[in-house]
């Protein structure tokens, strides 16, 4: 199994359907953001991890985002800093 470590500190499972959620929500495509999670999935296993924090698997799928479509990387970063107040975009830099 694989954990995620959240910025506050608690853990939960990964769920690769939550990145498919939040991609959809970015404007991605079905298709597409299947495709971002299970490419992110595989990177995690390949890298044989069993916890991963939620900065990284944020960093991890808006790389990914940005190479498919520039629009659902912004729409997604818009998404943080309006709703959840996070400065995403600067967080993945650091």
């Amino acid at each position: 199994m694989i954990t995620v470590v959240k910025r506050d500190g608690r853990r939960e499972e990964f769920i690769p359907e939550k990145i498919v959620v939040s991609c959809l929500k970015s404007g991605a495509s079905l298709d597409s953001a299947r495709k971002i999670a299970k490419i992110v999935e595989g990177r995690i296993l390949d890298r044989g991890l069993t916890e991963i924090s939620a900065r990284e698997l944020t960093r991890m799928v808006l790389d990914l985002l940005k190479k498919e479509n520039e629009e659902w990387y912004r729409n997604w970063i818009v998404f943080d800093r309006a709703v959840k107040k996070r400065a995403t975009e600067e967080e993945i830099k650091a």
